[in-house]
Order: structure tokens, then C-alpha cells, then sequence
């Protein structure tokens, strides 16, 4: 079976449900999108990996793992996603290691934030799209996902994850662009991404 390449959208954080979020593939030469349920902090893991601005002044366990991988010689090569049973995602780290190429298990979040750390591709096989891909693109005028599309991953994540209160989001429009920065500084020092890649978009609305 051939395989086809996944590029990542971006990551849908669920309106109601506190912690869900959808992450958001696309096949590279189609109009398809994978939407793949995952945790807070596989979410935090992946945007702040995405997110060039953002550095922890800590390691995160994905950056923990790449570290350990390049003492030891062992390189990230690609990642698919190669079987959905049940609404779930199962995948595959390929690795190398001294021209010796092993197969780990893994679960489909952890493999894309660490396939990002190693600018690895990620793949999936046709019949996973086919029966998970929903057909559908960027509105041409605002850029945004259609309504039906957002209430697709709406779906999918009020149907795992169970109902927990949702969080009152920090209104930043009110704090000085000086300020911002200094937040933003504090933020990342105390280890809260969430809140840094919110700061992080309020100043780059200014």
C-alpha cells in the first residue's frame, strides 16, 4: 500500500469541553483533513513545537527524548499512522540508528511532537482517509475552517472526552505592548505555554 504524506493544519481547541483539542492534518496533495483527538499536553507539546517564539526554559518530555536520541545516535526518519480501531489512531516511530532501522510503537501525538522536533514527514495509508479524512477546505474569503468543519471536531471531541467546566479565557487587548513582552517572558519562565501562546498572538495583532 502506498503511502500518502500529512501535512499539519493546526490544532481546534474545543469550545465546551476543557482540555480536548482536535489535531488537524492534511493529506499534501488533496483536500482531505484528519482530525485526531489529543490531550493538553500533547497539544502544548506540539504548538510550542510548531511555535518557533516559544522556548521552555526546561526541557518537555518530547525535547528530553530527542536529546537522549542524538547522544545516542538514533535519528527520528518518519512516522505513520497506520491503523484507526475503535476512533483511535495507532502509529509508528521509524528510527535509525547506526544504518540499523527499527520500528517503535507509539501513540499517534507523541510520535507527531517528536516527529516535529525531528522534522520528520508523517504519513498515513489511504484507507485510514478514507474512512477518517473529511473532504473539506479552507473558506477562500476568511481563511477559517467552515462552520460544518468546526462542528464536526466539535463532535468528535464532545464524544471522548468527558464534560469538565470550561476555562475562562485571559482577555490580553487591555495590556500595553510593553507589558505583553514582559508577560510573555513570564509566561514560558513558569512554564505556562497555554497562557504564552495567547500572550504570543495578542502581540502579534499589534
Amino acid at each position: 500500500m502506498s503511502l500518502i504524506r500529512l501535512n499539519i493544519k493546526g490544532i481546534s481547541y474545543s469550545q465546551t469541553q476543557n482540555g480536548a483539542y482536535a489535531l488537524i492534518l492534511s493529506e499534501e496533495n488533496g483536500s482531505r483533513k484528519l482530525p485526531i483527538v489529543i490531550g493538553a499536553f500533547e497539544a502544548q507539546s506540539i504548538a510550542i513545537a510548531l511555535e518557533k517564539e516559544i522556548m521552555p526554559p526546561r526541557p518537555l518530555t518530547h525535547d528530553l527524548f530527542k536529546t537522549f536520541a542524538n547522544r545516542f545516535d538514533i535519528v527520528v526518519k518518519q512516522v505513520i499512522i497506520h491503523k484507526l480501531l475503535d476512533g483511535v489512531f495507532y502509529s509508528s516511530i521509524i528510527c535509525e540508528r547506526h544504518d540499523i532501522e527499527e520500528i517503535i510503537d507509539a501513540r499517534t501525538s507523541d510520535a507527531i511532537a517528536l516527529a516535529l522536533r525531528f522534522q520528520a514527514p508523517i504519513f498515513t495509508y489511504e484507507a485510514i482517509l478514507e474512512k477518517a479524512g473529511i473532504p473539506s477546505e479552507l473558506d477562500p474569503k476568511t481563511k477559517e475552517l467552515p462552520k460544518d468543519m468546526e462542528d464536526i471536531f466539535e463532535e468528535i471531541i464532545t464524544e471522548v472526552t468527558p464534560e469538565i467546566a470550561k476555562p475562562t479565557k485571559e482577555d490580553f487587548s487591555k495590556y500595553t505592548l510593553k507589558n505583553l513582552k514582559k508577560m510573555l517572558e513570564e509566561a514560558v519562565a513558569n512554564e505556562e505555554y497555554e497562557r504564552a501562546v495567547g500572550i504570543r498572538d495578542e502581540i502579534s495583532k499589534r
